[in-house]
């Protein structure tokens, strides 16, 4: 399989990167700043020089060409404004679907946020809630677009501890906890060969069952 990750450098893309690479897959990631793409060559993964907040979509096609998939992994950040997270996580994602229908590509991967379904909490400030806004949008638009062949997953609030190999992937509501970025990676990339999830939209925790079963289980 032949994968492009947006939004490369990012801490759940380079794991996924790697996974991939590992299985002998070919991995294209792009990134923004060329003082990133030794990093993600490091995952075995070709690097992209591509700004998704300046590309225009029949550029960002020619990057995707021959891809079987890709894979929306891009985010503004935690230090970024409210106007970040709507040219970032919003348009970014409906750019990355004009260029991967022009570029011929129907499987999509976005990779959203758990807590998009309800009002943002108001103590939790403006930049949040433009964040969970803009998450909800970019799925709303991904959701709708009858090019794409996608599936939209919502991590927990995500750690680094070590991959467990286990966790809870079902459709919404489930509570609030937390997953591991290294289990996120092996999901999404379970995910990629699972034509069955097509359409849906997953909650991702950590729990108990092995991610193959829990991916296996969705059919």
């Amino acid at each position: 399989m032949d994968v492009v990750i947006a939004g490369g450098h990012g801490r759940i893309a380079m794991r996924l990167a790697t996974h991939l690479t590992g299985q002998g897959h070919t991995v294209r990631s792009i990134v923004r700043n060329p003082d990133h793409l030794d990093e993600v060559r490091g995952t075995g993964a070709e690097g992209v020089l591509a700004d998704m907040e300046q590309v225009p979509a029949d550029e960002l096609a020619g990057h995707l060409r021959g891809a079987d998939a890709v894979v929306f992994a891009a985010g503004a950040g935690p230090g970024s404004g409210v106007a970040r997270k709507e040219t970032v996580d919003r348009d970014g994602a409906t750019l990355l679907a004009d260029a991967a229908a022009a570029a011929g590509i129907r499987r999509y991967l976005l990779i959203s946020s758990t807590g998009v379904d309800a009002e943002p909490d108001p103590q939790a400030g403006e930049v949040w809630a433009a964040y969970i806004r803009a998450k909800k949008a970019a799925e709303e638009a991904v959701r709708a677009d009858d090019r794409l062949d996608a599936t939209i997953l919502r991590p927990g609030r995500l750690t680094d501890d070590p991959g467990t190999g286990t966790v809870l992937l079902a459709p919404p509501p489930v509570e609030r906890d937390d997953v591991t970025r290294d289990d996120t990676a092996v999901v999404l990339a379970a995910l990629l060969a699972a034509p069955h999830t097509v359409g849906t939209t997953l909650e991702l925790r950590g729990g108990g069952t092995a991610i193959a079963d829990a991916v296996a289980a969705l059919g």
